[in-house]
């Protein structure tokens, strides 16, 4: 990759940062009633989250209540992990080799999932396209959104540095 760029020094060769993963889980809260229910929902998405990413989430709190979408401020909306090193590659390596052949309709990753920077952005639809979440004991299933974060100048030396790694970018 050095030689492909130009690149002089190699420590200026791009290399992944962090992987965030999240999910919005808003619309289960809003249509559970309070109290004993919500909690026991919201342990039991924590636990399928976990086990899809590797570490216990971190609750994002609704900023404001909006009363169409029946929520009120400081409600949890959402659960997020920020995954480095080696459970980071772990993540993504079984995202490469388990998760993406599995997702439905899937011919590779578009040039369109890329911003200006070189991250890439994935959204996946289902949880369940995960193995480590058994559908049976599931009840609730959730999407997910993926950001690989990358220290590359531009978009071509990130598309270069995930078409290394093996992801399935489309030509």
């Amino acid at each position: 990759m050095q030689k492909t760029f130009n690149l002089k020094n190699a420590l200026a060769v791009p290399k992944i940062v962090k992987t965030v993963v999240n999910t919005g889980i808003g619309r289960m809260m809003a249509t559970t009633s309070q109290g004993k229910n919500r909690d026991e929902l919201l342990q039991e998405l924590k636990k399928d989250f976990s086990l899809i990413v590797g570490q216990w989430p971190k609750e994002t709190a609704a900023k404001k209540s909006i009363s169409a979408f029946k929520t009120r401020e400081g409600m949890t909306v959402g659960l997020a992990a920020v995954l480095r090193g080696q459970r980071m590659y772990d993540f993504l390596e079984r995202m490469i080799k388990i998760v993406l052949p599995r997702v439905r309709d899937f011919h590779g990753i578009g040039s369109n999932a890329f911003d200006a920077k070189g991250n890439l952005n994935l959204g996946i639809k289902e949880m369940m396209v995960f193995p480590e979440v058994p559908a049976a004991s599931s009840r609730h299933s959730f999407g997910l959104q993926v950001t690989v974060v990358t220290n590359a100048k531009n978009k071509e030396q990130a598309v270069g540095l995930f078409k290394l790694l093996g992801f399935p970018i489309k030509k």
